[in-house]
């Protein structure tokens, strides 16, 4: 799927991978535990966000 003209795919430092790409979720940041900050700061993981996009650790066969 092609992205629109002028758009990026911004990753966060926590990121595994660009927000969409499948086979990916976002989930809760390990490093603030979704708080968005750390020590009265943004986390630096997420950027602030709460929510990092990582690969499944557990995937199981249907």
């Amino acid at each position: 799927m092609a992205e629109p003209s002028g758009s990026k795919r911004i990753m966060r430092p926590g990121d595994e991978a660009p927000t969409g790409t499948p086979g990916t979720d976002e989930v809760v940041c390990p490093e603030c535990e979704g708080a968005g900050e750390l020590i009265g700061k943004p986390c630096i993981a997420c950027n602030g966000t709460g929510m990092v996009n990582r690969r499944p650790e557990n995937r199981e066969s249907a």
